[in-house]
């Protein structure tokens, strides 16, 4: 959206203002995010009672763009920031693991004179000198799915904790494999700051008693590309003789990984799960060769990160622990530490409940 110049002037005459709080709020005394002029940005008031503007323009920039993860995302993202009377644009690379490819887009977006934008961050450090021009421009920044660090945006959109997610991977795989055996982790890119968290918190909680038998002997990264997924799986299978069981938190490569085990003498006896989309599952789940998995709704959680991103154009909410801001039909939420904002609890999804989801 074009910007006169006195509008222009206004937005970064109050953004200089309001983003002052920003660094001290992450609790980080350095003034990173912009120097002195960002350090207390969060602390700044906000009402939850303002009008949301309309007229804004919102842009949405996925890990992947033509995913069928971050395709439904992105249309729920859509759906919310229309329904708000903005406009809503997507941008994105097709390639798995292009985090410079991030960079040019916000780049980009920023010289569009966008209201906010939304991204899932490939890595949490090279796209922080690109947001943070970005927010110094007046532009509300939010990620959502894989977060970039605090000082870097307003707010994050996160499906659920990394601990509930990753313990609940683990606590399935457990289950299935009879809580022994050795396990290894198809991840995605190598930066992602979700999948890290993840692999964090799954380590952490293999030292829980209950897994004492079971050892993480492997972790490798399929880029969250089909056919490198599909390698690093055989790789595993090959270099680990005695696998009992795989655990992938991204949807691309667990989809991957069931292909190849589908295919193999392994069908069935090293057990899989990790977070999929029902809809890439079902075949996997009906042939046996997956158990059970899980996941959010990827549709929720775009809605829930464009609610956001108009909320925070709107000033409606600054990025302040304990604000609250409404998203619609599914109601309030609140910020947390840092301006995270929680969707829930994930589902689990098996042969009893897979055919009620379409996505």
């Amino acid at each position: 959206m074009h910007q006169s110049p006195s509008r222009r002037a206004s937005v970064l005459v109050a953004a200089v203002s309001s983003l002052s709080l920003l660094t001290a709020a992450c609790g980080d005394g350095d003034g990173s995010a912009g120097g002195d002029t960002t350090a207390n940005a969060k602390n700044a008031e906000a009402s939850p009672n303002a009008p949301t503007r309309t007229g804004l323009t919102v842009g949405f920039l996925p890990k992947q763009v033509n995913t069928p993860y971050f395709s439904v995302a992105d249309r729920g993202g859509e759906r919310a920031v229309k329904s708000l009377g903005s406009t809503f644009r997507e941008v994105g690379t097709d390639q798995g693991a292009d985090a410079s490819g991030q960079v040019s887009h916000i780049v980009d977006l920023t010289e569009q004179e966008v209201d906010a934008i939304a991204v899932s961050a490939l890595d949490p450090d090279t796209l922080c000198d690109a947001l943070k021009q970005a927010m110094d421009e007046g532009i509300k920044v939010v990620t959502y799915d894989s977060d970039t660090k605090p000082e870097c945006r307003y707010a994050f959109v996160s499906p659920a904790s990394a601990e509930d997610i990753a313990v609940r991977q683990l606590e399935l795989l457990g289950e299935q494999t009879g809580y022994q055996g050795d396990i290894a982790i198809l991840s995605a890119a190598r930066t992602a700051t979700n999948q890290n968290a993840w692999i964090s918190s799954i380590k952490k909680e293999l030292e829980d008693p209950r897994y004492k038998d079971m050892r993480l002997v492997d972790v490798v990264y399929g880029d969250d590309e089909a056919q490198e997924s599909y390698r690093k799986t055989e790789e595993l299978l090959r270099e680990h003789g005695d696998l009992k069981g795989i655990i992938s938190p991204t949807t691309n490569g667990i989809k991957a990984a069931a292909k190849y085990l589908s295919q193999s003498s392994h069908k069935g006896e090293v057990k899989l799960t990790g977070l999929g989309a029902p809809n890439d599952m079902r075949p996997y789940i009906e042939d046996g060769t997956v158990e059970a998995f899980l996941l959010w709704d990827p549709a929720k959680l775009g809605e829930l990160a464009g609610h956001a991103a108009v909320a925070l154009a709107s000033g409606q909410i600054t990025g302040r622990e304990g604000q609250m801001f409404l998203a619609g039909g599914m109601g309030w939420f609140k910020l947390g530490e840092n301006g995270v904002i929680t969707l829930g609890d994930p589902t689990v999804f098996d042969a009893g409940n897979i055919d009620d989801y379409d996505f």
